[in-house]
């Protein structure tokens, strides 16, 4: 009788030690972002869905620049847009807009869209691009009409803001349409905790942890990097 509560306790102990232990590894891999040795400026990707930022706090645990959505395609304008960019300049943190590209919209539509929400900024980064497919949108058009819709936006925006835009590729976005090697823009990728290398030109910037949870906002965030 004494052996087999021995045996329990010993299974019990060895199941608790499981659990903490994937515990650990969670909050590890939640928390986990790359070396400032190796890419000393890292920033974050919001939106509304991540609700009031303590934009004081995020500034202190290291977010050096955020990209705020803007705008989803040709009718949807982020209700924190505005908050988001005004808390993070008054925090000291560098801010851009992003806008989530929508394959089912006409780009003049989202150009018209984008330049109606973003104001003109000389302080704010380049606008953000981000392209990938979605369930709202099941189109995948012809790469050569893809392509001309991508380069009037661009021209609209850019002419708009004044500066280049960052086009921010997902990976199957790219395998389908080859953005990065049609358009001469700086590329942003995507890849979970491994280095991407999906595009024909090098990556500037790179979402190394998509869901990492840090002080200061509630919710999990695109952590991004800088390459040097």
């Amino acid at each position: 009788m004494a052996s087999g509560k021995f045996r329990l306790w010993r299974y019990a102990a060895i199941a608790l030690a499981l659990i903490l232990g994937a515990f650990v590894l969670w909050r590890v891999v939640l928390g986990w972002a790359p070396s400032r040795d190796d890419y000393p400026v890292q920033g974050i990707v919001v939106d509304a869905a991540h609700g009031k930022l303590d934009w004081p706090m995020l500034a202190a645990t290291g977010v050096d620049f955020a990209y705020v959505v803007a705008t989803d395609g040709s009718n949807t304008r982020d209700a924190r847009f505005a908050a988001n960019m005004a808390g993070a300049g008054d925090a000291g943190v560098r801010f851009g807009p992003l806008h989530r590209y929508d394959l089912c919209r006409l780009a003049s539509d989202q150009a018209t869209l984008f330049i109606t929400t973003v104001p003109r900024n000389a302080a704010a980064l380049p606008a953000a691009v981000e392209f990938g497919f979605s369930e709202t949108c099941a189109s995948k058009p012809d790469r050569a009409l893809v392509l001309s819709e991508v380069a009037t936006f661009l021209s609209q925006i850019e002419a708009h803001l004044g500066k280049p835009a960052i086009l921010k590729v997902s990976e199957d976005f790219e395998e389908q349409y080859k953005l990065s090697s049609s358009i001469d823009r700086t590329i942003w990728l995507e890849k979970t905790w491994l280095l991407p290398d999906y595009a024909v030109r090098p990556w500037v910037m790179w979402t190394a942890n998509p869901q990492r949870r840090i002080d200061g906002v509630d919710e999990p965030v695109q952590w991004v990097v800088v390459r040097q």
